[in-house]
């Protein structure tokens, strides 16, 4: 069966500050760039059955800087909607909810048309992006190439595997980096995690 390459887009100004960057459309940095362009040798020489990203700019750009070609937006692969937390880091969180975790107690609303999102919520997405990625894996034409967030990446890492959503956060992802999920004795497995050149 072929394999499932998650790539986290490059550094953007809040990734590299740890603020929740959920709608809010930041380019990549220059090291964001770098990041990408140094991911192509790792894409490279595959075939690919499908190939989706975030429609949010820092994924579509890390794409075409990797040399990932034919990729389609796809709206399901967006970042968690961080909702009233957005551009905030979780020490200032802290501060007024000391107990706070984004993976169990989710978020607080935000501005209109973002009203935040639950893990369970995250889940369902991820559900549905894995349903098509399961399709096009059965038909074995090629792997299959995601390019998002870290968070979204990270919940369906579990999902795949399984797990409950919230089981997402025993995945840290860094920013730049090839992860691919394969199978084993017909198993989902984790195959490369947080992978550079």
């Amino acid at each position: 069966m072929a394999d499932l390459l998650l790539v986290r887009h490059g550094e953007t100004e809040w990734s590299r500050s740890g603020q929740h960057t959920s709608f809010t459309d930041l380019p990549l940095t220059d090291d964001g760039e770098e990041q990408a362009k140094s991911l192509a040798p790792l894409l490279s020489g595959r075939t690919y059955a499908l190939a989706l990203a975030s429609p949010l700019a820092r994924a579509l750009r890390t794409a075409e800087l990797a040399g990932v070609t034919g990729v389609v937006p796809d709206p399901d692969l967006h970042e968690w909607d961080y909702g009233g937390y957005e551009g905030i880091t979780t020490p200032e969180i802290h501060r007024t909810r000391p107990d706070w975790d984004l993976w169990t107690d989710g978020v607080p609303p935000g501005p209109e048309g973002h009203p935040g999102e639950s893990p369970a919520e995250i889940g369902a997405r991820a559900d549905r992006v894995l349903a098509r990625v399961g399709a096009a894996l059965a038909e074995d034409a090629g792997d299959v190439v995601l390019v998002a967030h870290a968070h979204f990446l990270r919940v369906l890492t579990a999902r795949r595997l399984g797990l409950p959503p919230a089981e997402g956060r025993l995945f840290q992802l860094a920013t730049g980096t090839v992860s691919r999920l394969s199978t084993e004795h017909g198993h989902p497995v984790i195959a490369e995690w947080n992978r550079r050149p």
